[in-house]
């Protein structure tokens, strides 16, 4: 028999994440650094992991409700209306998940018939053109430029929308540039949806990391609620990527689809993580969520450090307004991102991911995460600069 046969097309085709096979090759190279991975390089504040403990030792080890503990629903709810200004239902519009990664992937599943097509910003996040194929889905990109700073610019959405189109994702702050929208520019886009019908899967998962600016949730603009889907969760800024907990709110029908996969391939995310996201939300609300700011804090000055070192390098970088990366164009070396990465990697053992694993806008460009320590900064940033001086 042959295996291979039997597995589904719609996942065959999809290559492995372009992100993971850097790290694999890392782990296996001695004094390496990497700025290839996407997680905060703090601990989970001592506070939050004293809650998951206190919930395990007290026996809270049972399933939960499947769409998350009241308690948790309650925080989140208090949270997005403190901070974005949005109202939802605590019951009816609002689901706690195994991180944000599942709540696309349910936002999707829930409104995607085959065929359907999906409007994503390239380049963006490598799981969502995947996500939008496990669904049965057509990925559809929209090409984003330096020079518009990796913004979606109206006139392109425009020319992207098809009588196929079904929902879009707006990745913003984004990952792999920085990307930030303003109101203004938030404003712009619903102007050309909102004589569609067109759901809005806003992945606000870095709402907290940006510098100089407020984030403005696409949700918040008049008319965007009923069709936006907003997803985020507690991975970035609270520094719980292995917790794995994650959220989603949106209008009841919509909410109501996706609890129904969440209940059948899921059930309910951890209660001790759930435990933990209620401390943090909690807590953080009492003392101005001061671990949140101090991490900011620390990237923005991270973020000024390697963003004057590539420049002054020769490697142009659009400046980053959120998240933790920066973008550097990489086309004076006259070498694509690719082989740039592979490159960097095997002669000066410094992991970057190559910009085409975020889509085909990103040749000519790598991504560089900065939530790593400053002393490796520098020295990867040393490294970066000895080799580009055989260019």
């Amino acid at each position: 028999m042959n295996l291979k046969d039997k597995i589904a097309l719609n996942v065959i085709d999809v290559p492995p994440s372009g992100i993971r096979r850097f790290f694999d090759i890392v782990q296996e190279m001695p004094d390496a650094i990497t700025l290839g991975i996407g997680e905060p390089d703090f601990v989970t504040p001592w506070h939050i992991r004293e809650a998951a403990i206190n919930s395990i030792k007290n026996g809270e080890t049972s399933y939960g409700a499947n769409n998350g503990t009241k308690e948790l629903r309650t925080a989140i709810n208090h949270y997005i209306k403190g901070r974005f200004g949005l109202q939802y239902s605590a019951e009816n519009e609002m689901i706690v998940t195994v991180g944000a990664s599942e709540a696309i992937d349910l936002a999707l599943r829930a409104v995607l018939n085959p065929g359907d097509e999906v409007l994503i910003p390239d380049p963006s996040y490598v799981s969502y053109v995947p996500n939008v194929l496990f669904a049965y889905g057509v990925p559809v990109p929209i090409k984003t430029y330096a020079q518009d700073e990796f913004r979606i610019h109206p006139d392109n959405l425009k020319k992207a929308i098809t009588p196929k189109t079904k929902a879009i994702i707006l990745p913003y702050p984004n990952n792999p540039t920085g990307a930030i929208m303003g109101k203004a520019h938030l404003q712009e886009l619903a102007d050309v949806l909102k004589d569609t019908e067109i759901i809005v899967i806003s992945d606000e998962i870095y709402a907290e990391l940006t510098y100089g600016q407020e984030h403005i949730s696409i949700a918040s603009i008049e008319n965007m609620r009923e069709r936006t889907i907003l997803i985020s969760g507690f991975s970035k800024a609270f520094a719980m990527t292995g917790w794995r907990l994650g959220y989603a709110l949106a209008e009841q029908t919509i909410m109501d689809a996706m609890k129904k996969i969440h209940q059948y391939v899921i059930m309910c995310a951890p209660r001790a993580s759930q435990a933990a996201g209620v401390e943090a939300l909690v807590e953080g609300a009492k003392n101005g969520f001061e671990d949140v700011i101090k991490m900011r804090n620390d990237y923005d000055m991270r973020r000024r450090v390697i963003l004057k070192a590539l420049n002054d390098m020769g490697l142009s970088c659009f400046t980053p307004r959120g998240a933790f990366y920066v973008f550097p164009c990489i086309k004076s070396t006259g070498l694509s991102s690719e082989e740039f990465a592979q490159r960097l990697l095997m002669e000066q053992k410094v992991a970057v991911v190559p910009g085409t694993a975020f889509g085909e806008s990103g040749e000519g460009f790598v991504r560089c995460c900065y939530a790593v320590s400053l002393k490796n900064i520098n020295e990867a940033m040393r490294r970066i600069k000895i080799f580009l001086e055989q260019f």
